[in-house]
């Protein structure tokens, strides 16, 4: 029977790592990143899903009560933008999953853990622009941030993923704005 110094069998030690592996993160991985990384990384990437999620949301609940001559176009943005983050949001989530980690992404969780202030209950279409614009990019700047955090804490995938999440924030707050535009 093969036994190391401590005495254990290789078998029983491989089953003492998967175990302590456990107890850090929801779920046993074979990825190489480290666990300090991966459970960092897991926490930005949980802020990051919140916070999405919370702004397509917003952008849904403008998108279903906008009002005024503008109805039309603004509607059909709003739609725009929202269904741009269907994809972000769900590659987050499974981007958590593959570092571990478990991806707190029901509407309740994502509302409780986002930082992004609420949207008014009842608007004006002339400050509904505004207030999505606002919030577009308070996430695209906390996103921003991240990139830096994760890519510094070792993981590049990740980083690379909040780049692409920035970018489709920027190009929706790029249309809001134009909205807004008055020459």
């Amino acid at each position: 029977m093969a036994t190391s110094g401590s005495g254990k069998k290789k078998s029983d030690r491989k089953k003492d790592d998967k175990n302590d592996l456990a107890k850090k993160l929801p779920f046993a991985t074979r990825h190489d990143l480290s666990d300090a990384t991966r459970t960092k990384v897991v926490a930005a990437l949980n802020q990051t899903l919140a916070e999405i999620f919370d702004l397509q949301s917003q952008i849904k609940q403008a998108h279903w009560n906008v009002k005024g001559a503008s109805f039309f176009g603004l509607h059909k943005l709003f739609d725009e933008i929202a269904g741009t983050l269907t994809e972000p949001v769900d590659t987050v989530a499974e981007r958590i999953l593959s570092l571990g980690g478990f991806a707190k992404g029901s509407v309740r969780l994502a509302a409780a853990a986002s930082t992004l202030p609420e949207l008014p209950a009842e608007f004006r279409q002339e400050d509904i622009v505004g207030d999505i614009a606002d919030r577009v990019a308070l996430a695209a700047k906390l996103a921003r941030k991240r990139i830096d955090d994760t890519e510094d804490a070792g993981d590049k995938v990740s980083s690379d993923l909040l780049i692409e999440i920035t970018a489709i924030l920027d190009k929706a707050l790029y249309f809001l704005e134009a909205y807004q535009f008055r020459a």
